[in-house]
């Protein structure tokens, strides 16, 4: 009886994901990621759904490690997430995952701040105030390589980011890496100085939609249902007209700020409006270049698992090359469904 129950839950595991008909997908505030917040507010998800005859649930995390955790434990078929995350959390975590959405790229809208220096090369020496381990975390150290410093120069300390304004606020604290709209309340205070930023490594930090890979493959309905709902957000939103001001100002509400903060956060986000624009950054071989980087980062701060050997010990699979591993691939960017909304095939 033991055995039979043994085999019974190898199979249960070993089977593949099923064609279903209703999906979840959750997002968390940013910039870049409240057009989700929008697109559910005004039917256009639900649109899209009913288009391929699927019921898609919309669902907003207060906390954004807490949105990953819960799409890596199976709560949710899709979720919002930066590139080194998806890669450092479920992919290292086993859950195979795709990037469906290929939204943006951070463009200042990371940044490492000093107090009363204006130089990156003056934080030699100091304590850093970060949410470590984070895409933070990885800014400073890519920041901290191009003026010839390492880590060992500084010290981290871990710092939440509900808590990073306060922190900086305080006589101690001289120098932190944190993300929009913090980033923009703390250069705002007297004395203090931006000194490398996101700007300055274009194109990689980038915000993703990311869907279980083996749904996606049994439920090609999803992938076309996101993407068309995406792609018509996008089209409303980059409007300077009557419904494109109304869209953002809605996502400004949402997201605790105005219309002028908001666009202020857009205008150091690198969104891609249009498909073809996602897919060149996608079919890069820059963006290979991007996740080596990254992978190399993520190893060297044990975030690839305790069983990895080296920074490709997960496969990234890209459309100009694989990075890793091709016998253990877990993260991948897919351009079909991209592919689908430039040629008007949705």
């Amino acid at each position: 009886m033991k055995r039979a129950t043994t085999l019974l839950l190898a199979l249960l595991l070993s089977t593949p994901a099923l064609a279903k008909d209703d999906f979840k997908i959750c997002w968390s505030i940013y910039v870049g990621w409240m057009p989700w917040a929008y697109g559910a507010e005004q039917g256009i998800v639900k649109k899209w759904a009913d288009k391929y005859d699927i019921n898609i649930e919309v669902v907003q995390i207060n906390d954004y490690i807490e949105s990953i955790n819960q799409y890596t434990a199976g709560g949710f078929d899709a979720c919002t997430m930066t590139n080194m995350d998806a890669l450092t959390i479920p992919a290292a975590g086993g859950v195979d995952s795709t990037a469906l959405v290929v939204g943006d790229f951070s463009n200042g809208n990371d940044g490492v701040v000093l107090k009363g220096k204006k130089s990156l090369k003056d934080v030699k020496g100091q304590t850093v105030n970060l949410v470590e381990l984070s895409v933070s975390h990885y800014l400073l150290a890519r920041g901290l390589d191009s003026v010839g410093l390492k880590e060992a120069d500084i010290k981290v300390v871990n710092t939440s980011d509900a808590d990073m304004v306060a922190v900086y606020g305080t006589d101690d604290v001289t120098a932190v890496a944190t993300w929009n709209p913090l980033l923009s309340e703390i250069t705002s205070m007297p004395n203090s100085y931006k000194v490398f930023d996101s700007s300055q490594i274009p194109g990689e930090i980038i915000d993703l939609l990311v869907v279980n890979t083996d749904t996606l493959a049994a439920n090609p309905k999803l992938g076309k249902a996101l993407v068309g709902a995406w792609y018509e957000i996008m089209a409303t939103m980059s409007k300077n007209d009557k419904m494109g001001t109304a869209a953002r100002d809605y996502m400004a509400v949402a997201s605790g700020t105005d219309l002028a903060g908001y666009d202020a956060q857009l205008a150091s986000t690198e969104m891609f409006y249009a498909p073809a624009d996602a897919l060149k950054l996608t079919n890069s071989q820059d963006l290979v270049t991007t996740m080596k980087n990254v992978a190399e980062f993520s190893f060297d701060h044990g975030l690839l698992g305790d069983g990895a050997p080296d920074a490709g010990f997960i496969g990234i699979e890209m459309p100009a090359g694989v990075y890793g591993d091709k016998g253990n691939i877990k993260f991948r960017f897919n351009p079909e469904y991209m592919q689908m909304a430039a040629d008007g095939k949705l």
